[in-house]
């Protein structure tokens, strides 16, 4: 399908517009939540339906390995398997691939990485990595690419752009669905030339949409800033910017003014696990003995279903007695709380008030609940 992305606003340098796929349109900036086997942690479909979300990322490698393509494409594909009808990203698993129990290789031809699950061997390529996303059937899918850890040597991130670049060539050359979107992943480290000369040479590919990659995994916050300022200033302005693995409310807000439109991170659901509450005044943690008589709700004027029907002295004790009904519940208020995030930032955009916005958060979110 040819590509579908419309900005309808400015104000600076932050942007909202609609992306529009074979399953609808994604207003942006958007947030992903992370659905890595095809399933939001401890959340139905449609409960992320319900609350507003029209796209999600699953992880093409780790379906890969379980439950096996095949089983998901006898069922229909990603959509009909799990019962979600909107947009559907898929990741590669470069990144995944890094982690310690895959055992990765990179070698030319792909990532050589063993299986957690059963400790098989396998080599992912970047045609192979095409055709489990195509089997798939996802609406958005992402290059194989090279996505090296913080901290490591220039020659490092050089070799990664390099090998980034032509894995992307070759993942666009196997590509033969018209219905999906390729998004290729923008890589270089902290070093300025090589973020430019990466997103440069996606640029003359010609894909759909861009990710920049490999920010957000370490370094500091200054840095991450001004590498992604690097990385935007050299990609097409017409093209759709997503900003993987960040999740944080104010470093969102803060790419948003840069440009970026989507985002994607585990970081609400996760911190939910962990008794992390999400509110417009700072998180605190809902497992504290202090919350166990509050009959306030997670956050005062939250319209979310856990808000609406449940105290905090009864999430408290279902988090500290490790209920799986209190991960639920934290975490249908966290993607709730990054759903409104994202939904007043697109209004704020529209009105030209985005800076205004931002700073008012910001001196809110950043004081702290304190609860």
């Amino acid at each position: 399908m040819a590509m579908s992305f419309s900005i309808s606003c400015e104000d600076g340098r932050a942007r909202a517009g609609k992306l529009r796929t074979a399953h609808g349109e994604v207003e942006t900036p958007c947030f992903l939540p992370v659905a890595t086997k095809a399933s939001v942690k401890t959340l139905s479909s449609e409960e992320v339906l319900e609350l507003g979300y029209e796209a999600i990322i699953c992880n093409a490698l780790v379906l890969y390995l379980k439950p096996g393509v095949e089983v998901i494409a006898e069922q229909g594909g990603l959509h009909s398997f799990m019962n979600f009808h909107r947009t559907i990203f898929t990741d590669s698993g470069g990144f995944q691939a890094l982690r310690r129990e895959f055992e990765p290789e990179f070698t030319r031809h792909g990532i050589a990485f063993r299986s957690p699950f059963d400790r098989s061997r396998h080599l992912f390529t970047p045609e192979l990595c095409m055709e489990v996303q195509q089997a798939l059937g996802s609406d958005v899918a992402l290059t194989l690419d090279d996505c090296p850890p913080y901290g490591e040597a220039r020659e490092r991130y050089a070799e990664s752009v390099a090998r980034t670049t032509r894995w992307a060539r070759q993942f666009k050359e196997a590509h033969s669905c018209d219905e999906q979107l390729l998004f290729a992943i923008a890589q270089g480290g902290t070093f300025a030339d090589l973020r430019r000369e990466s997103a440069a040479q996606l640029a003359e590919l010609d894909f759909d949409g861009y990710g920049i990659g490999g920010l957000s995994i370490g370094e500091p916050h200054s840095v991450m800033l001004e590498m992604l300022e690097v990385s935007i200033s050299v990609l097409p302005p017409e093209k759709p910017r997503y900003l993987m693995g960040l999740g944080s409310p104010v470093e969102v807000l803060e790419a948003i003014g840069r440009g970026v439109d989507v985002f994607d991170s585990a970081f609400p659901t996760r911190n939910a696990r962990h008794s992390a509450v999400y509110t417009w005044n700072g998180k605190y943690s809902i497992a504290k003995a202090k919350h166990l008589k509050s009959e306030k709700p997670l956050e005062e004027g939250c319209t979310c279903y856990t808000c609406r029907n449940y105290t905090r002295a009864y999430v408290s004790h279902l988090m500290r007695a490790s209920e799986a009904l209190g991960m639920r519940l934290v975490t249908l208020h966290n993607l709730h709380f990054m759903q409104r995030l994202m939904r007043n930032a697109r209004r704020a955009i529209r009105s030209g008030e985005f800076t205004e916005f931002v700073k008012d958060f910001m001196r809110r979110f950043r004081k702290g609940a304190g609860e």
